[in-house]
């Protein structure tokens, strides 16, 4: 079916989102022409409110309303410890824990030679002079075990080690309330790696 350019249009932009494959853009757009035009104006909004009153933070490059971020403005985070992870939604899952109360930099992505992200494109140079300050006394990288997450680990390793700093790196392994015979291999490895005296 030739649906009339604007839908076509519409469908067109929400296949632009990740994941979303042209039934679900359909659906979505099918959605929006169902909802009330005052929902659709807010709707649209907030998409450019959002476009256009979100930045990144200065300090650590978290998406924010404010740069420095609420993060690094707070008195109450302990400076001594930076989180570094690679993209704002890792940082605001650990957030949602409210078990770790220190700094965070975000990399905005991971090391990746096959879709030609080198260390340069992404925030190590300022994570290193975050580093220069001798306030910070130990990094916790929180980056996936995915090919391009251990890549980016070992090179941030090799680096922040002269600094005399603590790494340390988030356990992986088996999620809570799995079975071991339905975890993949990898998995396994990195939950026998990560074990711990009881």
């Amino acid at each position: 079916m030739i649906y009339p350019k604007p839908i076509a249009t519409l469908i067109e932009y929400f296949q632009k989102f990740p994941s979303v494959g042209p039934k679900s853009a359909q659906r979505m757009a099918f959605q929006v022409l169902k909802m009330p035009l005052d929902e659709v104006k807010k709707f649209a909004d907030a998409i450019v409110e959002a476009k256009t009153q979100t930045c990144s933070c200065e300090i650590c490059f978290n998406l924010s309303n404010t740069s420095p971020c609420e993060i690094c403005q707070s008195t109450k985070r302990d400076r001594s410890t930076i989180c570094v992870v690679a993209e704002p939604k890792d940082l605001i899952a650990i957030e949602k824990t409210n078990e770790y109360h220190g700094l965070y930099h975000v990399l905005q992505g991971l090391i990746s030679p096959m879709e030609g992200i080198g260390a340069d494109d992404i925030r190590i140079k300022e994570l290193l002079t975050r580093l220069a300050n001798d306030e910070v006394k130990e990094i916790i990288l929180a980056l996936s075990p995915s090919v391009e997450g251990e890549a980016t680990s070992m090179y941030l390793t090799k680096l922040i080690k002269p600094f005399g700093i603590k790494i340390s790196r988030i356990a992986f392994g088996l999620p809570v309330g799995s079975d071991i015979e339905y975890a993949d291999e990898i998995t396994i490895v990195k939950a026998l790696e990560g074990r711990h005296e009881v």
